[in-house]
């Protein structure tokens, strides 16, 4: 049986870490968000592959930290707060080129053809240090995810509103 590498994606701030972090907690095998990975890194070097600094090149990163994740889990079972597929999408709704082999390589990686969305959540949506954009951004990001991951052969299954505790059931009767 070869590994499943369940992707939690959506709206930001639409509660994907804060339900990756119950996923760990059930003992399942779960991989933080890159790009959060990504502006720790820079904040911690100076750099300025940010996304409000240099969106393409925090993207690039946010696609190596992804590529690099991948390929270090050993389990059968891990879920992703985002993935490569996250970066790869900002650079279609964006019309930033994007090497056709890098695109190549992030349609191969593995990923589970079924994506779990997570929808706009106003109620939940925090703008932070890390979480600059707005809920106008957030909802376009969503959008697109919606649209391209069914052009690229995912399937899209959305994560139903509730608590903690609910998402995690339902999740877990997803994966029967």
């Amino acid at each position: 049986m070869s590994p499943r590498f369940v992707v939690l994606s959506g709206c930001s701030g639409g509660g994907k870490s804060t339900l990756l972090k119950e996923m760990a907690r059930r003992g399942y095998s779960t991989v933080p968000e890159p790009g959060r990975r990504v502006i720790a890194e820079e904040r911690q070097c100076d750099g300025s592959a940010l996304p409000w600094v240099d969106p393409e090149a925090f993207c690039r990163r946010i696609i190596e930290i992804a590529v690099s994740d991948i390929r270090s889990v050993a389990d059968d079972l891990v879920f992703f707060d985002r993935s490569a597929l996250d970066a790869m999408i900002w650079y279609d709704r964006t019309d930033t080129p994007l090497e056709p082999s890098v695109r190549e390589q992030i349609l191969h990686l593995g990923y589970d053809p079924r994506v779990f969305l997570f929808p706009p959540w106003p109620e939940i949506f925090k703008q932070d240090e890390d979480r600059r954009h707005n809920w106008a951004a957030a909802i376009a990001e969503f959008e697109a995810l919606c649209d391209r991951l069914l052009s690229y052969g995912f399937e899209t299954t959305l994560v139903p509103k509730g608590s903690v505790a609910f998402r995690a059931d339902w999740l877990e009767e997803q994966l029967e």
